[in-house]
């Protein structure tokens, strides 16, 4: 999907990159895939914030996803494309042949009127769901399952996509959008092809204003701080953090900061880090 620069009528619009959302068919949602979520503004079961700058923002309701894909032997109809709010990539609204809906995630060059089917005896193209078994090795998958059954976890974001490399045994190996390769069961599924809305990642958003749109407040820089608020505040003028590496308000370090577990138990599913 190309994107589209705005004109410099206002400071916001100077810098601005937007898409044209010339893929979108639909606008408005199925209302029998829709739920209400209440927003948190970032604050945890006591009240008190646990992440930072989130607030406000557009009201907006969740789409509901198959990241499962668990209707087999029964062929769906594409039957628009459709923005979702809570995520980059596109979705597209199936109605299978015995009347049921649903949302999946719109995989690059799949069209209104195109059918998807899932199950292990589904075709090898683009936008069917089956066992990584029945994948041939080279191919593009997305929204791949960690745990048989559990839904897709990896490869979900916009123009993303993994590389099954190789089948050995009761596992494959499976090349990540990060680098990492990683032993999957044979049994999980994935979904063939790669996510479209490619040009996610060129969106310029160019204003506060749009930044508060989508629910972000404004972050302030701990270098402007009093050393009472944060670690990089202080000193005479325009001052330097005054430290190896910047931290946090709280004194942890934010950069090469690792916070994975040393001994957890999927570690022996990785073959190479993405490092």
């Amino acid at each position: 999907m190309p994107v589209k620069e705005r004109r410099s009528l206002t400071n916001g619009q100077r810098f601005r990159v937007d898409l044209d959302y010339s893929d979108i068919t639909a606008s408005k949602p199925e209302k029998s895939l829709l739920v209400k979520v209440n927003k948190t503004s970032g604050r945890d079961w006591r009240g008190r914030i646990s992440s930072r700058h989130k607030g406000g923002g557009n009201k907006k309701l969740y789409r509901v996803i198959d990241f499962k894909r668990n209707k087999d032997n029964v062929p769906g109809k594409i039957v628009s494309i459709e923005y979702d709010p809570f995520r980059n990539s596109f979705i597209a609204l199936v109605n299978y042949l015995d009347g049921e809906k649903r949302y999946i995630l719109a995989p690059l060059g799949i069209k209104v009127g195109d059918t998807v089917q899932s199950g292990a005896d589904a075709d090898v193209k683009i936008g069917n769901a089956m066992p990584i078994k029945n994948i041939p090795v080279g191919t593009m998958i997305h929204n791949i399952e960690m745990a048989a059954g559990k839904g897709g976890a990896l490869a979900r974001s916009a123009g993303s996509f993994a590389s099954l490399v190789a089948k050995e045994g009761r596992y494959a190996t499976v090349k990540l959008p990060s680098g990492e390769q990683r032993l999957i069961h044979i049994d999980c599924r994935a979904t063939v092809g790669q996510l479209g809305n490619l040009d996610a990642k060129n969106v310029v958003l160019g204003s506060a204003g749009k930044m508060r749109h989508l629910g972000r407040r404004p972050a302030v820089r701990g270098v402007v701080m009093n050393p009472c608020d944060h670690p990089h505040g202080g000193g005479e003028g325009r001052s330097p953090i005054g430290m190896p590496s910047p931290v946090t308000p709280w004194g942890k370090p934010t950069l090469g900061y690792r916070t994975r577990k040393k001994r957890k138990i999927s570690d022996r599913f990785i073959i190479m880090r993405r490092a």
